[in-house]
Parts: structure tokens; sequence; C-alpha cells
């Protein structure tokens, strides 16, 4: 299989081997890319976060009330009538669920949720919204959370292949015009316990086209991890969101991965977790997957479906339904 690899990466590697030699990476929180220059800010207080908990949640074309010069779709353009009984709604539900930190989909901007935070719930404390937004869509992934984040990695920029799928000249075909929808941030929850959070919107889609375009997406993210991995062995991963994969796809089963690689498990794998359709939920789309480092923290039985409101409600906010994990961070 093709595989994508970034002379970059080296690069990096040769970066950090120097600054290891010096002494500029933390010595306490070896597993991440975490430098004695990054300053905890003052006014979080890690002690107060023995377990954080985790939400993903695709909250279906959830647009702000402007009409952005550099969008052209008629949703965004002119948002439907109902978009502020959801708005009330999903702010509800967000205070309800109380996360530490929340992987949305298909939101607007990164800014209209910080504004949006600040609005309708300024005591949840929410400080990072972090996203890399599409320069001409309006559908992306935002990390909303009350844990300092640390480095944020876009994969906008590189093509992924279309695996197998070849274009009019034998060539196989390949695209970036998903990939801003994956993003990975370091999260520095204390000076013990960090992780690679990585927040996912994969290609929709049945077929054969469709499922090839997520394996090249996955093995992008796989080369990350892989290096990652490799400067950091002890590194904890947690994928979350609306995979647009079913529990034993094959792009699943190639994410979840193999001995060479990291290997991502599903907390829900024994249980019923559907997640879609929120008012009638028959498919589980969204998921919370630790690597096994990580998956050592969760607490059990924390990981589970969300239903914040009745099924007729849920399906006013979107047609997908929220899933969240705890994770212990001390010993």
């Amino acid at each position: 299989m093709i595989r994508f690899r970034f002379a970059v990466l080296t690069i990096f590697v040769l970066i950090l081997s120097s600054c290891s030699a010096s002494d500029h990476l933390s010595q306490t929180a070896p597993e991440i890319t975490q430098w004695e220059s990054i300053a905890t800010p003052t006014w979080y207080d890690a002690e107060a976060h023995d377990t954080i908990s985790v939400v993903t949640w695709n909250i279906e074309h959830f647009v702000d009330e402007y009409d952005s010069p550099y969008i052209d779709n008629d949703r965004e353009n002119n948002p439907p009538e109902d978009m502020d009984e959801r708005r009330e709604l999903f702010a509800e539900a967000i205070k309800k669920m109380d996360a530490d930190i929340i992987v949305l989909q298909e939101v607007e901007s990164a800014a209209y949720m910080q504004v949006f935070a600040e609005q309708h719930f300024p005591d949840l404390n929410y400080r990072y919204f972090s996203s890399r937004e599409s320069n001409d869509w309006y559908m992306n992934v935002v990390v909303m959370s009350r844990i300092p984040l640390g480095m944020l990695y876009s994969y906008a920029n590189p093509d992924s292949y279309i695996v197998d799928i070849m274009d009019d000249d034998g060539r196989v075909q390949r695209q970036n015009f998903t990939n801003n929808r994956m993003l990975s941030v370091d999260v520095l929850v204390n000076p013990e316990y960090s992780f690679l959070l990585t927040g996912l919107h994969l290609k929709a889609g049945r077929g054969e086209r469709n499922e090839n375009w997520r394996i090249g997406q996955i093995d992008l993210l796989r080369d990350h991890f892989e290096y990652l991995k490799s400067v950091h062995p002890d590194m904890r991963f947690l994928i979350a969101g609306d995979l647009n994969i079913l529990p034993g796809d094959r792009e699943f089963l190639h994410l979840l991965g193999d001995d060479d690689s990291p290997i991502f498990i599903d907390p829900l794998s024994s249980v019923d977790s559907f997640t879609h359709t929120s008012d009638n939920p028959v498919r589980q789309l969204d998921h919370l997957l630790p690597n096994q480092k990580m998956m050592e923290d969760l607490v059990q039985g924390s990981a589970e479906v969300l239903f914040p409101f009745d099924p007729d409600t849920m399906r006013i906010i979107s047609d997908h339904l929220p899933v969240i994990a705890r994770f212990v961070t001390t010993d």
C-alpha cells in the first residue's frame, strides 16, 4: 500500500533530539512534546483535575447568524429558522454534560464557539477553542477545552491518497479537500499527565471510493502517530470524532492498528452504543478511541452515549448523539 511520509518529520526528529540533548524538553512529561518554555496559565489549578472528561459530538450544520463573504452556501448564507432554538438547546446540553474537553464537528468556526461559550455558559470556564478551518466551507472540527492545550497539528495541507482509485492517467487519486477536518492537539493536564487528542470528521458516504478516501486519511494520521510514538514510546493518544465508520468496517480495523503501530481500543465494543440518528439511533458513527496506554486510565464504565434530553429534543439539536469518557490523571 502506498504510504505518504513527510521529509519534515525527519527535521522534527533532529530538532527534538537536539532539544533533548540541551535539556530544553521537559523531563517531567516525557511522553509528549512539552517544552519548558510552555508556561502553565496562572488561572489553571491542575490539582482540581484528578480525572478529566472528554466528549465528542457532531452538532450538524451549526452555523452563526452572520454570512461569511468567503463561503458560498445557502445554509451558511441564510441560517434556517430553527437555529435560535437549536442554539439554546445546545447550550443547555453542554451545561448538563459539564465536560472538560468537547470535540465538536460541523461547526462554523472556533471564534463562533468562543463567543457562544462566553454568552451561554461562562461559568464552565472554557478557555481554549482550537480549529483549522476550511477557507471555503463551513463545517469544521473545533476543540473546546478548560484544560490547557499545547501544540496544534493540522493535516489540512498535505494531500492524502484515495487508495487504489485511479485517475484517467493511471495515477492513484489524491485529495486534501476534507483533511482540514482532522487535527491533533497536545492536552497538558498536569506535569505528569498529558496526551495527544485527535479530533476527526472523516469523509462521509459508503462505497469503495469513499471507503478508500477514509483509508488514505487514516494512513496520514497513522504516519504522524507512528512518528510521535517513535520519539515518545509511552505517549497517550485519544481519537475523538465522527468517523463515518461503523465498528467492524475495514477502515475501522485499519484505524485500530496492529502490532507495528499504535493500537487503539474501542471501550464501547461490548455494548450497543448507537449514535445516529439521535431520535432513533441504529448505528455508531461517533467514537472515542484511546490507545492502550490511555486505556489504562479509563474510568471503568464511564464511556457511554449521552442523552441530555428526550429523543425528539435531541433531534432538534443534531442528528448525532454525544459520546463521553472519563480518564484518571493521577497515580
